[in-house]
């Protein structure tokens, strides 16, 4: 058994963990509650929370320093401080500061966030985190055992993602999506198609369904496709092998090139006829696949709403603009990053009890101890003694 400990900690040391507020343009969620820093400040730990870092999401510094937690006003002092950072977000670059988030960061130092590895718009901050010689753990890595259940952080932020993500797409779609009858006669409901039917698709799925549209499920996996089926919706045959299908845990596997051009040409059939598409196809700690190309966006009705969830990891969609909302070919792509965020206080209390619980399952005795051999570490460990370990983003960056 391949452990690691964290070498800074001698015998009555008090272990700091920092709590520094989010920096990305819109991001309301935070790292911590008070109900959480209360539970690790019960456990011994020190918690250091950046003051105003949970008024987005509706948490006070009053109720923190209640909890128990030491407000701190500059972000540097806490990455200074603590031995452990805890973030919702991967590290970015802080406007206020002049200098990026993992500059402020030092050798031994844990990290506990959204990394999304994989993602090329993410590489060379990992590659500065394994310089820096941070401790880092992707949250979007935790497998789906149900010793992890707990800390699945990707499946709570992908319940969130479904209801708001829908919203959205009812809020930039110019007509009304349940169907209507009025003076001038009948208005048929919109239709909708659900790409990756996991559990942010299913909470689509529901939503869409309630509010009175007419919904289709497109997945590979026959079991998602079962699930989606009883929501009501219609499923959409891709004519994928299920062998090829169905990776660890449940999880889509990524397909080769042949099995990706054939769904493609499957969901070319349908899309002309939707209204909306919610994409959140995935496969752990690997590139989204690209299921939609340009072309197919421009066969679509002028109005028509993408929804693409799955923006961390790359993208379904070939033209969705990370981070943004653009209209291309007479289609609204919405890339929004942080859709979890636009329900922030929901969101927030989902990721922090996540979160806490990840803490719980590192902190052994006061001390952080990394078993490489564990599932749950060996998926989702990205940077550790100035290297690259994660399988997918080693794939992603040409490191394999």
């Amino acid at each position: 058994m391949s452990c690691v400990y964290n070498e800074v900690f001698a015998e009555g040391f008090k272990m700091i963990i920092g709590v520094p507020k989010e920096i990305m343009n819109g991001e309301d969620r935070v790292a911590a509650t008070p109900e959480t820093v209360a539970d690790m400040v019960g456990k011994g730990l020190t918690v250091l929370v950046e003051t105003g870092a949970g008024e987005g999401s509706f948490f006070h510094d009053p109720e923190y320093v209640s909890a128990g937690a030491e407000m701190v006003s500059d972000p540097e002092e806490i990455y200074q401080r603590a031995d452990l950072i805890l973030k919702v977000k991967e590290p970015l670059f802080n406007e206020a500061k002049g200098r990026s988030e993992v500059s402020m960061m030092h050798k031994g130092q844990y990290l506990i966030t959204f990394i999304h590895p994989a993602a090329p718009p993410n590489h060379e901050m990992v590659k500065e985190m394994a310089a820096q010689g941070v401790i880092s753990l992707t949250l979007d890595g935790v497998p789906r055992i149900s010793r992890a259940q707990n800390l699945d952080a990707l499946t709570s932020m992908s319940t969130c993602a479904g209801y708001k993500g829908i919203l959205l797409a009812a809020n930039y779609q110019p007509s009304f999506m349940p169907l209507i009858h009025s003076a001038i006669g009948r208005i048929d409901p919109l239709k909708v198609l659900v790409v990756g039917v996991g559990v942010g698709g299913l909470q689509a799925l529901a939503t869409a369904k309630r509010l009175g549209a007419v919904v289709y499920a497109a997945d590979i996996r026959p079991m998602a496709s079962e699930q989606a089926t009883s929501l009501g919706a219609k499923p959409v045959e891709l004519g994928v092998d299920p062998e090829k299908a169905i990776g660890e845990g449940g999880y889509a596997q990524a397909l080769p090139e042949d099995e990706l051009v054939k769904e493609r040409a499957a969901l070319a059939q349908v899309i002309p006829d939707m209204d909306i598409i919610f994409a959140s196809a995935l496969v752990p700690g690997h590139l989204a696949p690209r299921l939609i190309t340009e072309d197919m966006v421009k066969t679509m009705k002028p109005g028509s709403v993408i929804v693409d969830i799955s923006i961390d990891q790359g993208g379904n969609c070939e033209i969705t603009p990370p981070g943004k909302v653009e209209v291309k070919h007479h289609v609204t792509l919405v890339g929004i990053k942080n859709i979890p965020g636009m329900l922030p206080k929901s969101s927030t209390f989902m990721f922090a009890k996540n979160i806490a619980n990840f803490v719980d399952f590192l902190v052994k005795d006061g001390q952080i101890v990394l078993d490489r051999s564990d599932e749950i570490i060996a998926k989702t460990l990205t940077t550790i003694d100035g290297e690259i370990v994660h399988v997918g983003a080693r794939e992603a960056m040409g490191l394999a």
